[in-house]
């Protein structure tokens, strides 16, 4: 089964960086389409960034140009390096992964993602 771990939360002033880390552990024939999730307090989870397993990135607009989403070429450690940060990143983020069925196409924000880490928040102060 697969196992989601983040880490790399924690405090750091408007205008700072943070590089947030998921480690996945499981066997898998297909590759992933991995992504991050943020939830803020009494708000739905929303959907930061995606990436294929052929390299294609998708981003939301609210983090677009600041964020980047990346991964070995083996999908066992994703990376998020978040720029800019503003106070309405502050949140709880995770990881999520869900198998591609052979089609690195079907990576969308739309799926329904299987696997989930437990969380790291960020918070960002002004």
């Amino acid at each position: 089964q697969v196992q989601l771990v983040e880490s790399g939360g924690g405090s750091v002033q408007s205008g700072g960086s943070l590089t947030l880390s998921c480690a996945r552990s499981g066997m898998t024939y297909y590759g992933f389409c991995m992504a991050w999730f943020r939830q803020r307090t009494g708000q739905e989870r929303e959907w930061v960034a995606t990436l294929n397993s052929d390299g294609g990135t998708d981003y939301a607009e609210s983090v677009q140009g600041r964020f980047t989403i990346s991964a070995d070429i083996l999908q066992t450690n994703i990376s998020l390096q978040m720029n800019s940060l503003e106070f309405d990143d502050t949140a709880m983020y995770y990881c999520a992964a869900e198998d591609d069925g052979g089609d690195y196409e079907y990576c969308s924000p739309s799926l329904n993602f299987t696997y989930w880490g437990p969380g790291t928040q960020v918070t960002v102060s002004s």
